[in-house]
């Protein structure tokens, strides 16, 4: 019986003196139980100069990783490079703090993904904040066009699917992941979905330290993947990354990528839009407040 490789891409940068160490050996063990025998973890290492060539070598010893070191322009051109080297049919993306908590998860998201001959398969996952408290993430592939569907670490892709779309864009230094889901469905991949949380990962500080960057980068994912198919301004622009809003003829234009749900991806964008909106409203009155103080 043919069993499809699966290629895990881990970046990493200075991992031990950044107080990381402990976490890439959970997710390495972690990684080691999984049911699913035909696993390539490859780390794409941006040059570290503290000790973690050192625990790399060690690891890739030990018959744990492959691993390549070299200076790399952010962690999207690091996967990036890790897709041009992946052996496996199908790809997924952690971080050297994420793991996946389920040992047959791989083995039945694959087993999913070729029953459904898909594109890609996206799943639930539990998210740790800085202050280590954790909640479900769950899926919202109807709002793509809005906001992020899922997480990078929750999904698995068919190496060929995203070679196809030119992989990571990485010109986007913190959302290219978000363009790429935008890519996948509205050239009509086939995504599936897994209803099964298997994976834990940390939400990634530089969201929380650059949001005035990711507000740019969303503008310019919207501006880029929607301009042919709408005439796109600053103000429609605004509007969609600040309170979700897409003008009807666009709407319609996107709600062709759920041919068979397109009435649950009507009520899925405007229970989204109003939420933003409302969201919006609360955080101008909270600085009309603070102002008059």
């Amino acid at each position: 019986m043919y069993e499809p490789e699966v290629t895990i891409i881990t970046t990493t940068h200075n991992i031990v003196d950044a107080g990381k160490a402990d976490d890439f050996t959970l997710l390495l063990n972690l990684m080691n139980r999984q049911t699913y025998p035909y696993v390539e973890h490859l780390i794409m290492d941006n040059a570290s100069t503290d000790e973690t060539t050192t625990l790399l070598k060690d690891y890739k010893n030990s018959g744990y990783i492959e691993f390549f070191s070299a200076p790399d322009n952010g962690k999207f051109d690091a996967m990036n490079k890790g897709l041009l080297r992946a052996k496996g049919k199908y790809v997924a993306f952690l971080s050297c703090d994420d793991f996946y908590h389920d040992i047959m998860g791989i083995e039945n998201a694959v087993n999913l993904m070729e029953e459904e001959n898909a594109d890609f398969c996206y799943f639930p996952a539990y998210c740790v904040q800085p202050d280590n408290s954790a909640f479900l993430y769950n899926p919202s592939p109807y709002n793509v066009f809005q906001v992020m569907p899922f997480s990078r670490q929750a999904a698995i892709f068919n190496k060929e699917s995203l070679a196809k779309i030119g992989n990571f864009d990485s010109k986007f230094r913190l959302f290219a992941d978000y363009d790429l889901m935008i890519k996948l469905f509205l050239r009509n991949f086939k995504g599936v979905y897994f209803d099964s949380c298997i994976v834990t990962y940390k939400m990634g500080e530089n969201s929380l330290k650059h949001p005035t960057q990711i507000q740019a980068e969303c503008s310019h994912i919207f501006h880029q993947n929607y301009r042919n198919l709408y005439p796109i301004n600053d103000n429609i622009i605004d509007r969609m990354v600040n309170i979700a809003e897409i003008p009807k003829a666009l709407l319609d234009k996107l709600a062709k990528c759920f041919p068979d749900d397109e009435e649950m991806f009507y009520e899925r964008y405007e229970q989204m839009y109003e939420y933003r909106k409302q969201n919006a409203q609360a955080l101008r009155e909270q600085e009309r407040q603070q102002r008059g103080q």
